[in-house]
């Protein structure tokens, strides 16, 4: 999994994050509320891993404006709060599951493992983004009432945008998803699946780019008007 650690104890967050490296997870580290905020909102994460206690913005108020931002990765807190009330809060808030300090790193991998079983049981088959429709159990895809015809590649990507609608995806991060390492074509086929995935959208009845460019960094479906 991809994981994002927002932890600001380095003495916590450092041999935490070597742990999950060594289980085979890819982390990332945020020190802060905010610099949670927005390496989230700007990378695909799986899971992340957050401290209820954070300088700048607090995990609570993080987790409530990921859920607001339609944020669809898992969410696991970790807090040395445990009592009855701050874990409904918690959980409240749009947290996925709840972890007290100090806790065994057993227990921790047996939480992520469960937690991974069950967002792969709950994934919906249809995903939606405005007008736009992807019917994953018949493959079908369509803007209003007018099916789009798309090739397994453009299907594909509309899909891992679908899923993480609020997200940035760069353009070698799609490589990724797409093609095996030993078939790799350049980023600059992506950008020609991009560019066939609009014409086609706005042939549809869309009016605008719903898949917009986002300066330096990569793609994302449009977050406004």
């Amino acid at each position: 999994m991809k994981i994002l650690l927002i932890e600001d104890d380095q003495r916590i967050a450092d041999p935490l994050a070597e742990h999950l490296i060594h289980q085979y997870h890819v982390v990332d580290l945020a020190p802060d509320g905010i610099t949670g905020f927005q390496q989230a909102l700007i990378a695909p994460y799986d899971l992340i891993l957050l401290d209820l206690m954070l300088p700048r913005l607090d995990g609570i108020t993080l987790c409530k404006r990921l859920r607001a931002e339609k944020y669809q990765a898992l969410i696991l807190m970790l807090t040395a709060k445990d009592t009855t009330t701050d874990k409904i809060i918690g959980l409240d808030a749009g947290a996925d599951d709840y972890l007290v300090k100090p806790f065994k790193l057993p227990e921790l991998a047996a939480r992520i493992r469960a937690l991974s079983r069950r967002s792969l049981d709950i994934k919906p088959p249809i995903l939606n983004h405005r007008n736009l429709q992807l019917d994953s159990s018949t493959y079908q895809v369509t803007y209003g009432s007018n099916r789009l015809s798309l090739t397994p590649k453009e299907y594909t990507i509309l899909e891992v945008f679908l899923k993480s609608p609020t997200r940035v995806f760069t353009r070698s991060e799609l490589l990724e998803k797409l093609w095996e390492f030993q078939e790799v074509p350049g980023e600059e086929t992506i950008k020609t699946h991009i560019v066939n995935l609009r014409r086609k959208i706005k042939a549809a009845g869309c009016k605008s780019d719903l898949i917009e460019n986002v300066y330096g960094i990569g793609y994302r479906l449009q977050v406004a008007d």
